[in-house]
């Protein structure tokens, strides 16, 4: 198959965190998602917005609630070429959270932006 068949077949997803990483499974799975897809050559764009920027934020410890830190995991993004890594303007700022603080290197998007996005995209997972 040739590199413009691949580009043909590659689906638009949207992987949109919105949950909080510990408390639930919702943001574990979504990224266990995403990294799938990612494997799968699949144009992936990750979205954190509400408290899903708090997945990106550096410094997580789990010790205390007793639970697996998961958090490390989202350095393989790279590893599967999930490079569209987008953090919502407001949620962040709600959160007193600045680009410094997270983990990732990101692009900081205004809910205008990220409508924009949504638009482009063929799939759009939530969690």
């Amino acid at each position: 198959m040739s590199d413009t068949e691949d580009d043909a077949s590659a689906k638009k997803f949207m992987f949109l965190t919105r949950k909080a990483p510990h408390g639930t499974i919702y943001a574990h799975e979504i990224l266990e998602a995403m990294l799938i897809c990612g494997a799968y050559e699949q144009d992936i764009t990750a979205l954190f917005i509400d408290d899903g920027v708090y997945c990106l934020k550096k410094g997580q410890d789990t010790k205390a609630i007793n639970i697996k830190n998961f958090a490390k995991a989202y350095g393989a993004m790279d590893g599967y070429d999930i490079e569209k890594v987008y953090v919502d303007k407001s949620s962040m700022e709600a959160r007193g959270l600045t680009p410094k603080d997270l983990m990732l290197d990101v692009e900081v998007k205004t809910a205008e932006e990220i409508g924009r996005l949504m638009e482009e995209q063929d799939v759009i997972i939530t969690g």
